[in-house]
């Protein structure tokens, strides 16, 4: 494999399957990357989250079960596709993540002055909730909360850093705040500087397009700019929870990133990142 030329399209790592939220066990996950002609697969199951509305979606606290078929899956594919351990690491779950091949460091909820979480990423309902009871139906008072959680995440050097503005998410469909505005641009270029372009990937994700509620990926174009301006890579992901959306959206990540000046984005390997064109 190590011969061969790459593209993004050989690699999938942002991914999970029914030991957390996804729709595909991890053996159809991988039959399925394998056969659309994916080299570098990883699996990056959600962290364990005490947010008491993630029970169920994300991993167990105790990861051997998911550890263990992933290096299962691993001996079975050696040789035709290599598969990579990874998690990814939800901000509100303590300790640090230790013994994988990379971690995806990801804000998916917000809490408010009582401790209640609600995640930014749940519902257009539960948003509107956050909003008004939260943050007295200041949404860019919500993004900036947002936000901070993101800066603190960045800071801690993840390999990856997760669809940095999942606060879009519903962003199409209803105007929940002026993306342009001042306010709105400040706190995401505050939490982007807070990450360190020579150590972390900024991913360009396509999850929320194949689930019908964006028609373009995270990041926003101001962000993919500024990253690029920092000296920041990228790495093109999927987001992928089915079979059916491994290298979902792909050309649209890869349009988006020219358009920001990239020509080059980066694949995980079990022996560290390598630059592919785009």
């Amino acid at each position: 494999m190590s011969t061969e030329t790459l593209t993004p399209y050989r690699c999938s790592i942002h991914t999970h399957t029914t030991l957390c939220d996804g729709a595909g066990t991890p053996e159809e996950m991988a039959a399925a990357a394998y056969a659309a002609g994916v080299k570098y697969y990883g699996f990056s199951g959600h962290s364990f989250s005490p947010n008491p509305a993630d029970f169920g979606y994300n991993l167990p606290p105790d990861t051997s079960e998911y550890r263990q078929k992933v290096l299962d899956l691993r001996e079975e594919y050696a040789g035709r596709m290599e598969i990579l351990l990874g998690i990814e690491w939800d901000s509100w779950t303590e300790g640090e993540p230790e013994g994988y091949d990379y971690w995806i460091g990801s804000v998916h909820a917000v809490r408010d002055a009582e401790g209640g979480y609600y995640a930014v990423d749940a519902s257009p309902e539960v948003f509107t909730e956050c909003r008004d009871k939260a943050f007295s139906g200041d949404a860019l008072a919500m993004v900036e909360a947002y936000y901070k959680g993101v800066a603190a995440m960045a800071a801690r050097k993840p390999t990856i850093l997760g669809h940095i503005d999942l606060v879009t998410k519903y962003s199409e469909r209803e105007a929940y705040f002026d993306e342009a505005s001042p306010r709105y641009r400040r706190a995401a270029l505050e939490a982007l500087h807070t990450a360190d372009a020579s150590a972390t990937l900024l991913e360009v994700n396509t999850g929320a397009m194949s689930r019908g509620w964006r028609t373009t990926p995270y990041p926003a174009p101001f962000i993919l700019k500024e990253w690029r301006g920092m000296g920041g890579k990228i790495i093109i992901t999927a987001d992928t929870h089915s079979p059916k959306t491994i290298l979902y959206g792909y050309d649209a990540a890869i349009e988006a990133a020219k358009a920001a000046g990239y020509r080059e984005s980066v694949i995980l390997t079990r022996n560290g990142p390598r630059e592919c064109a785009l």
